[in-house]
């Protein structure tokens, strides 16, 4: 089938108009394409020639779940293999309503992923296993969004159900962590890696988004007591790096505590995350509140709604409709500051990575490592952003 012409016509304009419309843009763009194709080939030599990516495979599960007992692993699969479902689900009924989220493009990325995990090298003795149970999640994946996709064409009430069975989704996934319940306990000490960096974000997020909305309200509150608290509360906590934060959390939390009651570590560092976000979440929102004209205000009071009522069905959800860049990008930045928690003695991804440079078989391959984890943190904080765009998308078409 040949390309669209008037496709390729308005491609070419484009780039006549944008790259090529005078001497100096051309020999910009010349110049840049050359630098940037210099610079591919050259990463591409050290990549296939002169990098030994051994150290990933060889160290793959504690990139992955840190010292997470192995016998136990079984528990991190079934976690998979309900969160891939779950997640095919998510997509196939969210490309019921925006059909791009199948387009060629997310197809060709699921393909490379694919080949990724056919190619990618694995300890000998258990990489059938291990490519076998990945191209089966991702199998899955594409069942479960086709399944669903077919299913909310038809029954569009069928998308009710997606926000409990997540919720639900965390509870099962705290339970398969932790233990309990006819389950061996697994201390969160040997929580490491992926995993680690994964659980403590998303918890921080799900407690420092309300505490957050709640301080914004509370700042702009009419009761003074109220307002000074939120206040001081909010220009104390951004004063202070978060390092500091975390350094307080792990120091000073237990001074508070009985004698006999020791709070785990990783909830330390949880706290102190949250603390540390709700305060610069609270100002986000409150700038979304102060762009509300004073007429949403008027006309709910014309309404007979009182404050509660006001702020909850008619105020915050516009407010928090304005802020999601921002507060996505609070969310993101939340993700990349739990690297910080390796200072404080818990091994996430970054920390993970840390003491496998130091071992000896392993040292001067800082460039292999620090690209693998970077990949990771990429695809999570990509992921986020092009899921906030399409929340802005559906959020802008409803009237």
């Amino acid at each position: 089938m040949s390309p669209n012409p008037l496709r390729s016509q308005t491609r070419l304009a484009w780039i006549q108009k944008n790259l090529l419309n005078n001497w100096f843009n051309s020999l910009l763009t010349i110049c840049l394409g050359c630098l940037l194709v210099y610079g591919g080939v050259g990463f591409c030599h050290w990549a296939l020639k002169s990098a030994k990516w051994g150290v990933i495979p060889t160290n793959l599960p504690l990139f992955l779940v840190g010292r997470f007992p192995a016998d136990q692993y079984w528990r991190i699969w079934l976690l998979a293999v309900l969160l891939a479902g779950l997640s095919g689900c998510t997509w196939g009924m969210l490309a019921s309503a925006a059909p791009r989220l199948f387009s060629p493009f997310n197809l060709v990325a699921v393909a490379l992923a694919a080949l990724t995990m056919v190619l990618f090298p694995l300890p000998e003795g258990n990489g059938v296993l291990v490519r076998g149970t990945l191209l089966a999640l991702l199998l899955l994946l594409l069942a479960t969004s086709w399944i669903a996709y077919r299913a909310h064409r038809g029954r569009p009430a069928l998308a009710r159900w997606l926000s409990p069975a997540w919720g639900l989704m965390f509870l099962v996934g705290f339970w398969l962590m932790v233990g309990g319940l006819g389950l061996p306990a697994v201390s969160s000490t040997t929580w490491g890696g992926l995993l680690l960096t994964l659980f403590m974000s998303l918890i921080s997020i799900a407690l420092s988004f309300p505490f957050g909305v709640l301080l914004a309200l509370g700042r702009q509150s009419t009761l003074p007591l109220i307002r000074w608290l939120s206040t001081l509360y909010i220009e104390i906590v951004r004063g202070i790096p978060l390092i500091a934060v975390l350094f307080m959390a792990l120091i000073m939390i237990p001074l508070f505590l009985p004698g006999n009651w020791r709070l785990d570590l990783v909830l330390r560092a949880i706290l102190g995350l949250t603390l540390f976000t709700a305060a610069y979440l609270a100002e986000t929102v409150r700038g979304g509140l102060q762009a509300i004209p004073k007429g949403q205000y008027e006309a709910a009071s014309s309404l007979g709604l009182n404050t509660p009522l006001c702020l909850g069905l008619i105020v915050l959800p516009q407010a928090l409709k304005i802020s999601i860049p921002a507060i996505v990008g609070l969310f993101i930045a939340l993700i990349q500051d739990t690297t910080l928690v390796s200072i404080v003695g818990l091994f996430d991804l970054l920390g993970m990575s840390r003491s496998i440079l130091a071992n000896p078989l392993f040292i001067g391959r800082y460039a292999e490592v620090y690209l693998f984890i970077g990949i990771f943190y990429w695809a999570i904080c990509y992921a986020m952003s092009q899921g906030s765009r399409y929340l802005e998308r559906q959020l802008n078409q409803v009237k």
